[in-house]
């Protein structure tokens, strides 16, 4: 059990770290009683943070605002992952924001506990960060704009570059920013076409100011996630392949990222798509079980010819 000053820590860092908390989930956070956590809650309030809470068969809590919190309000879990995140922003995935994250950086290492210090340094010289290269980085002041359009609910306006280097100029609400792997989203509805878009922000150039207020639309599929692994994973590709897999749709589908439909115990439908003939074969040679090509026929002509060059290529001494 967490000693008392600790422990209010933490309860403190909980109540900050969430919108409503049920004295149970608070007690089970921190292993005391529900009673121990009203006691607890008072003296957070004497101390003058306004903790606010409603009755019921449970009970609930709420940080109200104006809280002002202590410096570092991390336990130990935290205070490493921070400072990790911080080692791995300042590598330059997001323009802008390496000077801040190393100041960051060197400012909670200061204040780091003397026991945490060795679990840092070894996390850091174990870990390497590789610089982005050819990846494209994007500006943390346009990240910033975003999610200030986002809170706001403000119309975007900018110029934008697609993946085909056609030029447009775009008015957009902005619902989410999507991180997904080392590129940055923004999901928003583009009014001129009234349909939902995604944009690489790398590729957006915003103008100012920002076009008047809006109501936040339900997102797109239900859900931002759905929405991009449909239209990321799939539709927004220009070529699609569609094969008949002699394999179950539970191994094809342990194999490889695709739409998978069984036919029966033994067969399955995969869809694939991609922008070139390239990546489709690569996934094909990996499934490890025999298929044929329902369409395209360009398809079918290019694996022909894949193996024919195959074959030569082992024929010959």
């Amino acid at each position: 059990m967490l000693e008392t000053s600790a422990r209010l820590l933490r309860l403190l860092s909980l109540l900050q770290m969430r919108r409503d908390w049920s004295g149970t989930e608070l007690a089970g956070r921190l292993g005391v009683t529900t009673r121990t956590v009203r006691r607890d809650v008072d003296r957070l309030r004497e101390l003058g943070y306004p903790v606010h809470a409603w009755k019921g068969p449970v009970g609930g809590y709420r940080l109200g605002a104006g809280a002002s919190l202590p410096p570092l309000l991390l336990d130990d879990e935290e205070a490493v992952a921070v400072t990790v995140g911080l080692h791995t922003t300042a590598a330059g995935h997001v323009s802008g924001a390496e000077e801040a994250s190393l100041r960051a950086l060197a400012k909670i290492e200061q204040v780091l506990p003397s026991r945490l210090r060795p679990q840092v340094a070894a996390l850091k010289g174990a870990v390497v960060t590789m610089p982005p290269g050819s990846e494209p980085t994007v500006e943390a002041a346009a990240l910033t704009a975003i999610s200030a359009a986002v809170r706001a609910g403000e119309l975007l306006r900018f110029d934008y570059v697609s993946h085909h280097e056609t030029e447009s100029r775009r008015a957009v609400e902005p619902h989410r920013l999507v991180c997904w792997g080392r590129r940055w989203y923004l999901v928003g509805w583009d009014v001129e076409r009234a349909d939902w878009r995604t944009f690489r922000v790398d590729r957006i150039s915003l103008r100012t100011p920002n076009g008047p207020r809006f109501a936040h639309r339900e997102p797109p599929d239900g859900d931002v996630a759905a929405y991009l692994r449909r239209t990321m994973g799939f539709e927004m590709w220009p070529l699609r392949a569609r094969l008949r897999v002699h394999a179950s749709a539970a191994e094809v589908t342990a194999r490889v990222n695709g739409t998978v439909t069984p036919l029966d115990d033994h067969t399955c439908l995969l869809e694939l798509a991609a922008d070139s003939f390239g990546p489709v074969v690569l996934v094909l040679s990996m499934l490890d079980a025999d298929f044929e090509v329902e369409s395209p026929p360009e398809l079918a002509r290019h694996i022909r010819k894949l193996s024919t060059r195959f074959a030569d290529a082992v024929t010959h001494d």
